[in-house]
């Protein structure tokens, strides 16, 4: 397991870069040139979703590729619902944990391993409970449905809240400027980052451009 970040030092370029890839693909390769292009962009942190058979494979082979051929990328893990997934992704290097829900029995699993946990929170009260549970950083999921002013209002009387948004979040001004003003810390973005065409393509430069726009953008709204 890769222990060069601590907890905060993770914490730190989440917030830091404020935009986390969210991408799966059950081809090794395909999956190492988008991490490529992403890095190339500017990405330092990266959440491969456990959404397919091969996550778990692809992933194991992930790690070592991360470690030697992009050294500043931390690789992390997201869609764990079940604590048995959480250890298990940790164990083959998962540097960080993201779920679309708050599951009580992984916030322990994550402290253990001093790896931060991102659970998915609909609701102030399932922010609350993932905070006492340790959670420095909430998952508001799905962002499209719940819109920044449900952001701005939970940080009204919680302003400590790390937030981060997924779901619905676009590389264009309008959309992220609307997000940070609101007071994410971060953003997650799939499709929008990554469309299917461009995928299938082989368009890594494109990739690399998205990433680099999209970090720029944040830099000037934010």
């Amino acid at each position: 397991m890769d222990n060069r970040y601590s907890k905060k030092q993770i914490i730190a370029a989440i917030e830091e870069t404020a935009v986390i890839p969210v991408f799966y693909n059950a081809d090794l390769e395909t999956s190492k040139n988008v991490l490529r292009a992403c890095y190339k962009g500017g990405i330092r942190v990266f959440e491969f979703t456990n959404r397919g058979e091969a996550a778990a494979e692809v992933f194991r082979q992930l790690v070592p590729f991360v470690e030697e051929e992009l050294p500043e990328m931390i690789l992390g893990v997201g869609s764990i619902s079940f604590v048995k997934d959480a250890w298990k992704f940790i164990r083959m290097g998962a540097r960080f944990v993201v779920g679309p829900q708050f599951v009580p029995g992984i916030a322990p699993v994550c402290g253990l391993f001093n790896v931060p946990y991102m659970p998915g929170c609909g609701t102030v009260s399932e922010v609350g409970r993932a905070q006492r549970a340790g959670c420095e950083v909430c998952k508001v999921f799905p962002g499209d449905v719940l819109g920044p002013k449900f952001v701005k209002g939970l940080r009204a009387p919680m302003p400590w809240s790390k937030i981060m948004v997924t779901g619905g979040v676009k590389p264009e001004r309008e959309n992220l400027e609307a997000w940070f003003k609101a007071g994410v810390s971060c953003v997650g973005m799939g499709s929008n980052l990554f469309p299917k065409d461009v995928i299938e393509a082989g368009d890594w430069e494109k990739i690399s451009r998205l990433c680099a726009n999209t970090i720029a953008i944040i830099k000037e709204v934010r």
